[in-house]
């Protein structure tokens, strides 16, 4: 076992786990806070790094192609939530549908199914020539922090807002809600929109790191942000029942962090790539079973006391 290269692979990871952190708030939006597993994050994650790709090297300020792929984002998620509010279509299947369609969409902005970034100027290569002799996974690393810093700050600013606390309660109890006079049609679209908005801006920044914008690399974008959540939420859970808002969404990116770094020393142990899927359905297994553990465990702990008193 070479422990250089597991340190390496480790430092690749945490740059990545950081990045895929934006898609995974994103996540959190439609999974955590609304109830809904959406599935058009997998097509709008590629919809971000396509359309970032393609302006890029169209010499687009490589900041202007972010915000691009965020407000393509918002669109998506606006298109899913008028399925299913408007059309009445399952919430599943409306997100099934929009991915399937962002396929070609994403297709046809690159015009092919790969676009590379070779010589293009990125957001990573601007703070690679700002701090001299900067490695590449730092500066990911640091873009990445400087973002979820943001987005941890404005989400939770925009949670205790009106509109923000009308979302969360949407999630809870819509009926609830409705009886309040708020439109939880209009709730569901603003968090499918504000969601697949932060998946396509990951998408772009994911994009810029690893230097090419791909049609398939969307796949499994639900999957990964369910197991950064439920890891995430698991590891700090642990210690308290109930976690504030805003170390919530810390832990959400630090559950990412988790994925990466376990994906990228198994790789390092010798696991095939092709049993990643199977390794992160064993990882989100684990994470969820993990308060049934703990409160057998109290169970066990109070029978064991019980029988030692009696």
């Amino acid at each position: 076992m070479n422990i250089i290269s597991i340190f390496m692979a480790m430092q690749g990871a945490v740059a990545q786990g950081v990045l895929w952190g934006v898609m995974t708030l994103g996540v959190y939006l439609t999974f955590r806070v609304l109830n809904i597993a959406d599935m058009t994050c997998d097509g709008t994650f590629a919809l971000g790094g396509s359309v970032c790709a393609v302006m890029v090297m169209n010499n687009f300020n490589p900041y202007f192609a972010l915000l691009a792929a965020f407000f393509l984002g918002l669109l998506a998620g606006g298109i899913t939530g008028f399925l299913h509010t408007k059309l009445k279509i399952q919430e599943l299947l409306a997100g099934i549908l929009s991915m399937t369609a962002l396929y070609s969409v994403n297709i046809r902005i690159m015009g092919r199914s790969n676009t590379p970034l070779l010589g293009a100027e990125t957001v990573m290569s601007r703070i690679q020539n700002f701090f001299n002799g900067m490695t590449p996974n730092m500066a990911s690393l640091l873009s990445g922090l400087l973002f979820c810093t943001v987005l941890i700050l404005v989400l939770y600013w925009f949670c205790g807002t009106e509109i923000g606390s009308a979302l969360r309660a949407t999630g809870n109890n819509g009926n609830m809600v409705r009886a309040m006079g708020v439109d939880t049609d209009k709730m569901k679209i603003l968090g499918l929109m504000l969601s697949n908005g932060l998946i396509a801006l990951s998408g772009g920044l994911v994009a810029q790191s690893q230097g090419y914008g791909d049609v398939g690399m969307g796949t499994g974008t639900l999957v990964i942000g369910l197991a950064s959540i439920v890891l995430g939420e698991a590891i700090f859970g642990w210690f308290s029942k109930k976690l504030p808002f805003w170390f919530t969404l810390i832990s959400v990116v630090l559950g990412s962090i988790v994925y990466r770094i376990v994906i990228a020393v198994v790789l390092q142990l010798g696991l095939k790539s092709s049993d990643l899927k199977l390794l992160t359905s064993i990882i989100i297994t684990i994470a969820l079973a993990i308060p049934i553990i703990k409160q057998q465990s109290v169970k066990f702990s109070g029978r064991l006391h019980n029988r030692q008193g009696a």
